[in-house]
């Protein structure tokens, strides 16, 4: 089965060109290296909850969006060989962060069910 990288990150709404065109760069590398899909979400109908919800997990600020975005990958073996070569990647290493990274969530799933 299929194995998904998932991430959560809060950006400025005044960067989101500047996401999509770092966003591009990355789908680009994470292809190169095995990736299936690479889907990138700008904060639509995010709503507030009651005990925690998407912007309290990544801390957003009232002028950021939170983005949600994952990678597909065939399986974990192929994914893990990805990023151990993305991380030498120029490309992944000289990029420009539009927001902050150390508020971005991010882990990796096995598939356990595909409808």
């Amino acid at each position: 089965m299929s194995y998904v990288d998932g991430f959560l990150c809060p950006v400025p709404n005044g960067n989101k060109d500047a996401y999509l065109k770092s966003a591009k760069v990355a789908a680009e590398v994470f292809k190169e290296n095995g990736a299936l899909a690479v889907m990138e979400n700008w904060g639509d109908d995010v709503p507030d909850g009651k005990v925690t919800d998407f912007k309290r997990a990544v801390q957003a600020s009232a002028d950021e969006v939170v983005v949600f975005s994952w990678v597909v990958w065939p399986d974990k073996a192929t994914r893990d060989a990805g990023w151990a070569k993305m991380m030498d990647d120029t490309r992944m290493k000289n990029m420009d962060m539009p927001f902050d990274g150390k508020r971005m969530i991010y882990g990796g799933f096995a598939n356990i069910f595909e409808g």
